[in-house]
């Protein structure tokens, strides 16, 4: 966040196509693999027209427009039902990969032994940090509380995207693991407002 109270948008020197990390697209092959097979992981990937990516997995940045396209893609070939998990799962994935590469053992030592309360509010200055990897031209803001509320508006999870039922799961995924880990093992994460049912923002609720 500035030092005016403002949430952080993503940095602007990408040009005009704000990119984020290739966990997006990496744990999702994963997630689905396990969950429908190869075949199922080929037709998504190929309904999003990225699959180049499975010969040869992102290792940069991103264009944020293809994780788009690739969440789009899962819910029309499986169907909501069979998407929401599977998104859900690569969240947890790749709140796994951050632990074991991104966050700093050190560093998870020192949360585990904080407060709840106060692991909470340093995990989530430690998120807005590195909010633009995730959330590309969007922006990320959160409430430390009971309950603490997360916040993404304008992510490329749900980007144009229209239903009557929250469709950001793999954030949600990405913030219980995280929290679970780090601030309370019973942490759990819902979903509570999503753009793609109207709401100004992607809501998220943690509750211990």
């Amino acid at each position: 966040m500035a030092r005016d109270g403002r949430a952080l948008k993503a940095p602007a020197d990408f040009g005009a196509t704000a990119r984020v990390g290739p966990n997006a697209v990496i744990r999702v092959a994963e997630a689905l693999a396990q969950a429908r097979g190869a075949d199922a992981v080929a037709q998504v990937f190929k309904a999003a027209g990225l699959e180049r990516y499975l010969t040869t997995p992102p290792s940069e940045m991103l264009d944020e427009r293809e994780v788009t396209r690739l969440q789009a893609a899962l819910r029309e070939e499986l169907g909501l039902a069979a998407a929401r998990p599977v998104s859900h799962d690569a969240g947890l994935r790749t709140g796994d990969y951050l632990l074991a590469n991104r966050i700093p053992r050190p560093v998870q030592r020192l949360l585990g032994i904080l407060p709840a309360r106060l692991a909470s509010r340093v995990l989530i200055t430690a998120i807005r940090r590195n909010a633009w990897t995730f959330v590309g031209s969007g922006v990320f803001d959160g409430k430390p509380g009971r309950p603490t509320r997360l916040s993404v508006t304008d992510g490329p999870i749900c980007r144009g995207a229209s239903a009557n039922e929250p469709l950001c799961d793999f954030y949600s995924g990405s913030f219980e693991r995280l929290f679970s880990r780090l601030v309370h093992p019973d942490a759990r994460v819902t979903e509570i407002a999503c753009q793609a049912n109207g709401a100004e923002s992607c809501v998220f609720e943690v509750r211990w």
